[in-house]
């Protein structure tokens, strides 16, 4: 397990490549391929931010540091952190403790914005390029139980698309579609218990 002190030195010696290995070993994300040529510093930044508020650590200064290391690498022209998957993960790191604004408003557009008529996304950054299932169920599976994303794009197109094709999925799509499927059919609240009255 990474703590705090570890993140904060990682990160300060600009370290994202093991910063992010270190965030995301034993999790799902650590078989997402994210593209290389986009760098390890935003992705390392999101894991971090994702990982303080687990541990809920979101008073420490590093805390205050990721978040505007994501906001400051926020596209100005899209509202993107680069390609689809990355832009997920920031949005997922950004929305944590309720999170709210302009940023993540401009994230969910992008995101909205590259996806097909078919429901999913291009693995890139451009409308242009072929859908991908493993991108799409990546997506979900970082957002998928988000109000703010099912509302921001064509959620239940995407989950039909998934529905009815995932037993035909490749390995990799497949095991993301089992991931997110679990996270989107189950908001939050299903895991929250009943409270328990002593006598």
């Amino acid at each position: 397990m990474v703590t705090v002190r570890q993140m904060e030195r990682e990160w300060e010696g600009r370290k994202y490549e093991k910063l992010l290995g270190a965030l995301t070993a034993a999790r799902p994300e650590e078989g997402f391929a994210f593209d290389p040529a986009a760098g390890r510093a935003i992705p390392a930044a999101a894991m971090a931010l994702v990982r303080l508020e687990e541990l809920n650590q979101s008073h420490v200064p590093l805390y205050a540091r990721l978040v505007r290391a994501l906001l400051a690498a926020q596209s100005a022209t899209d509202g993107g952190w680069g390609d689809p998957a990355v832009t997920a993960l920031c949005l997922r790191a950004l929305m944590a403790c309720r999170g709210n604004g302009l940023a993540i408003e401009r994230g969910l557009e992008y995101l909205a914005g590259l996806q097909k008529s078919d429901g999913l996304w291009p693995a890139g950054p451009i409308r242009r390029m072929p859908a991908d299932a493993e991108t799409s169920a990546f997506l979900l599976y970082q957002l998928g139980d988000k109000p703010a994303f099912r509302g921001a794009v064509s959620f239940e197109q995407a989950m039909d698309w998934f529905e009815s094709r995932g037993k035909r999925l490749e390995r990799d799509a497949r095991d993301w579609w089992d991931l997110a499927r679990m996270k989107c059919r189950c908001p939050v609240h299903c895991f929250e218990l009943e409270p328990v009255t002593l006598s």
